[in-house]
């Protein structure tokens, strides 16, 4: 039973919130907020692979998966709201301690919690999350372009990016013939089913925009990084048009001692190189996160 996945609900002010978890309740936490266009389905396979020894918490985000879709009156749909929540949602589980799991939406997400609550976080493991505006990959040029003068025809080429299609595009990105083969089309018809509704949609083209404003949260998210030094793992897939091996790279720049993977894969690691990210992530809160909890630290190493 230690590496079931279990799939929960709870309600937070008023909406349901779906979640997987799975480890020992008394273990230490890794908390895994999800990224675009995906949801907790993304660690469907990282949760088991640790859960021997670590408490892992994975929320679907308010919008995405399973978890309910507020009226706007109710929910803030950007980076803000979505810190918020975390907030909430950690709070409500009782997850005072935890390492974060950093990967596209949920390393801005993540961060914004990571500064509201620098005493919390144990350790960071990153994935494909860009906070470096010099190093943002070619694929950000329709971003620029609109950010730089958002005009309805641009906005609408947003929104074919919320698309089977566009999600085909989000999940295969720069990955070679190979590669694309070991990531399965349930990501993008799956999560596809799961936000077409004209109020998913129309959340997602929102925080497209909103990325803008967020580029101002990038020094404050670098600020952060340099003044509290969390232990840090980066675990890379640089075959990413929106964050190439330059945007791992920078994260030395403010976390020098920070442990950096490059990996043969793209922008969705864990669906193509699991065994070898769950081999480095165990390593790693083997020496930084365990809490004295399960085994030694032998038995968890590469």
């Amino acid at each position: 039973m230690a590496h079931v996945v279990r799939h929960r609900r709870t309600e937070l002010d008023g909406y349901g919130v779906f979640y997987r978890e799975a480890g020992p309740e008394d273990a230490p936490v890794v908390l895994l907020p999800h990224g675009y266009p995906c949801s907790s389905y993304q660690y469907r396979g990282l949760m088991p692979a640790l859960a021997d020894r670590w408490r892992l918490v994975a929320p679907d985000f308010p919008g995405f998966g399973h978890s309910d879709t507020p009226d706007p009156s109710r929910f803030s749909y950007d980076f803000d709201g979505y810190a918020a929540f975390l907030q909430r949602f950690a709070d409500a589980l009782g997850l005072d301690r935890y390492a974060l799991y950093l990967h596209d939406y949920g390393s801005q997400i993540g961060l914004r919690l990571a500064i509201a609550a620098p005493e919390r976080v144990a350790a960071l493991i990153v994935q494909n999350g860009d906070i470096y505006e010099d190093e943002l990959g070619p694929k950000y040029g329709y971003l620029k372009d609109y950010w730089a003068d958002p005009t309805p025809e641009r906005r609408a080429g947003l929104a074919e990016a919320v698309s089977l299609e566009g999600f085909r595009e989000e999940f295969l990105n720069d990955v070679g013939p190979e590669t694309a083969e070991r990531i399965s089309p349930d990501l993008w018809t799956l999560n596809w089913a799961l936000l077409n509704t004209p109020r998913r949609r129309e959340i997602m083209v929102g925080l497209m925009e909103g990325l803008r404003e967020n580029l101002d949260w990038f020094p404050r998210y670098q600020d952060y990084l340099r003044k509290h030094r969390p232990p840090t793992l980066i675990a890379w897939g640089p075959r990413d048009g929106y964050m190439p091996e330059g945007s791992a790279r920078a994260y030395l720049r403010d976390v020098p001692d920070a442990e950096l993977h490059l990996l043969d894969t793209g922008h969705w690691a864990l669906e193509t190189h699991l065994d070898e990210i769950a081999a480095l992530v165990r390593d790693f809160l083997g020496r930084v996160h365990s809490g004295g909890h399960g085994l030694p630290r032998s038995s968890g190493g590469r």
